[in-house]
């Protein structure tokens, strides 16, 4: 998100530099990349997402309408040493029709095609009435399956603020699913449930453990 922007600065690049010293990526979120191309603040946004130590910006246009070229984005990022992911969805759009799926996977490979390592699929916060997520929070699987057979589950991650939303989504498609969006709090417990240590998780044949032989 935005909170890298408004912390204290010395506070800021100790975190980046921590997550370097530990082999961790660093994404800045895809908000601030909006706002910097509506603003014609590009160059400086590119700028700053480099010297302050990030490995990866995520592009999108969830709240804005971007006309530039995929491999112009791409380009500028990489010039600064960073990679680039993109976000499919609106934000404000509302759930995912099966035209507007279709019309997502296009955009995102245009975006892979221009050198983007990876797309992710939009959820918010809430994961209800948004992307896949119907307005009860359930997930529409049919529309997950299509974007994980277009891009590849290694190259796509899906949102995932909620406790329902996570499970759902590691019970369809087993541990290998990425997910983000995740709090901090919570990844311990996501990553119980992905290695079959949840009661619930032990349940299901793609999470259990493998039984020793």
């Amino acid at each position: 998100m935005a909170c890298w922007l408004i912390a204290d600065e010395d506070a800021t690049r100790r975190k980046f530099a921590a997550a370097r010293r530990a082999g961790v990526g660093t994404v800045t979120g895809g908000g601030p990349f909006e706002i910097a191309v509506a603003q014609g603040r590009l160059q400086d946004y590119l700028d700053l997402c480099s010297d302050i130590g990030a490995d990866r910006i995520e592009c999108g246009a969830g709240f804005t309408d971007m006309k530039r070229d995929p491999r112009e984005m791409v380009a500028m990022a990489e010039s600064r040493g960073l990679e680039v992911q993109f976000e499919l969805g609106k934000k404000h759009g509302g759930t995912f029709d099966s035209d507007m799926v279709s019309e997502l996977i296009a955009q995102g490979a245009e975006w892979l095609d221009a050198g983007a390592k990876q797309i992710v699929i939009e959820g918010r916060e809430n994961a209800a009435d948004v992307g896949l997520f119907n307005h009860d929070g359930s997930v529409n699987r049919e529309h997950a399956d299509r974007f994980a057979e277009a891009f590849g589950l290694h190259r796509v991650s899906f949102e995932a603020p909620t406790k329902s939303s996570q499970f759902a989504l590691l019970n369809h498609f087993g541990n290998e699913v990425e997910l983000c969006n995740v709090r901090l709090e919570e990844l311990l417990r996501v990553e119980i449930y992905r290695r079959g240590l949840h009661s619930d998780a032990f349940r299901i044949d793609k999470l259990r453990p493998k039984r020793p032989s």
